[in-house]
C-alpha cells in the first residue's frame, strides 16, 4: 500500500491526512487528494507536500490504495465517478453507515474494502480509530493500513455488528466530553477563574484522568473513590452530580445517538 489517495479533503480526510504524513506513517509525495474546491485544496496540500489533484480519477489513477472522505449523502454518486477504475484497489470507507456490506455492492468485485470509523481527537494524533473486523483487504495490507493508522490515536477493531455502538461512543464522546469540559469551565469562571484558565485546568484534568485509567486499567469507580475522602469536598461533589442525573443523562444520550441509527 505505498500510494495513498483520498477523495474528499474536510475536517477528517485533513486530520488524517495531515496525521499519517507527521506521524511518518507515509511519505508526502505518496499522499493525492481531492476535492471539488480547488483553491481551498491546493492551499491545504501544499504546505503539506501532498499531490493537490484535479478530478478524483487522477487521485485513483495514481494510487493503490483509495480513502473515501465524503459525506455519506455523497458517497454514491462520488463512487459512480470512478468505479471501473476502483477495480484491484484497497478501498478505504469512514463515511458513517458505509461499512463492508453497504460498500461492496457498489464497487467492482475486485475491489478491496475495510470501513474505519475515525473521531475527531485524531486531528492531535490522540483519536480513536475502529476498524470494522469483518474486511477484503488482503491480510497483510490491513495489518499494514492498522500501522499506519496507528500515528492517529488507538487503533480497535470490532465486529460489524457492534460498530454502531462503538461509534457512538467514541465518535459522538468528543461532543460529550467537550460538553464536560465547558460546564466544569463555567463553575471555575463562576467563582473567579479567568476563562482560558478554567479551560486549560478541565481539559488536563479529563485528559489526565481517561490516561490514567488507561495506563493503570483502574475500574473508573475506584478512580473515582481515590479522589472522595470520608467526609470531604469532593463526596460532596458526587452527591451532587448523581443527584441531577450524571449518570442516566449519559445513558440518554447514548441511546438517543442508536435510536437515530435504527
Amino acid at each position: 500500500m505505498k500510494k495513498l489517495g483520498f477523495i474528499g479533503m474536510g475536517n477528517m480526510g485533513r486530520a488524517i491526512a495531515s496525521g499519517l504524513v507527521k506521524g511518518g506513517a507515509i511519505a508526502a509525495e505518496d499522499v493525492y487528494a481531492y476535492a471539488p474546491h480547488w483553491d481551498k485544496l491546493s492551499d491545504y496540500c501544499a504546505p503539506l507536500g501532498i499531490h493537490a489533484c484535479h478530478s478524483a480519477a487522477e487521485v485513483v489513477e495514481n494510487c493503490d490504495a483509495v480513502l473515501l472522505a465524503v459525506k455519506p449523502y455523497v458517497i454514491e454518486g462520488a463512487i459512480a465517478e470512478i468505479r471501473d477504475l476502483l477495480s484491484g484497489k484497497a478501498v478505504i470507507s469512514i463515511a458513517l453507515g458505509y461499512d463492508l456490506d453497504r460498500l461492496r455492492p457498489l464497487l467492482p468485485d475486485t475491489a478491496r474494502v475495510q470501513f474505519i470509523m475515525p473521531n475527531t481527537p485524531a486531528m492531535v494524533g490522540a483519536g480513536v480509530l475502529l476498524f470494522q473486523q469483518e474486511s477484503t483487504l488482503e491480510a497483510d495490507e490491513r495489518a499494514e493500513l492498522m500501522g499506519k493508522f496507528a500515528a492517529l490515536g488507538e487503533v480497535i477493531e470490532l465486529p460489524g455488528h457492534l460498530m454502531g455502538i462503538g461509534g457512538a461512543v467514541s465518535g459522538c464522546g468528543p461532543a460529550f466530553c467537550a460538553m464536560v469540559i465547558e460546564a466544569l469551565s463555567d463553575a471555575g469562571v463562576k467563582y473567579g477563574l479567568p476563562r482560558a484558565t478554567a479551560y486549560r485546568l478541565a481539559s488536563q484534568t479529563l485528559a489526565g484522568t481517561g490516561r490514567m485509567q488507561l495506563e493503570t486499567n483502574q475500574h473508573p469507580g475506584a478512580i473515582k473513590d481515590g479522589v472522595c475522602s470520608p467526609g470531604g469536598t469532593t463526596i460532596r461533589g458526587v452527591e451532587a452530580l448523581e443527584r441531577a442525573g450524571l449518570r442516566a443523562a449519559m445513558l440518554d444520550a447514548v441511546q438517543a445517538v442508536m435510536e437515530k441509527k435504527v
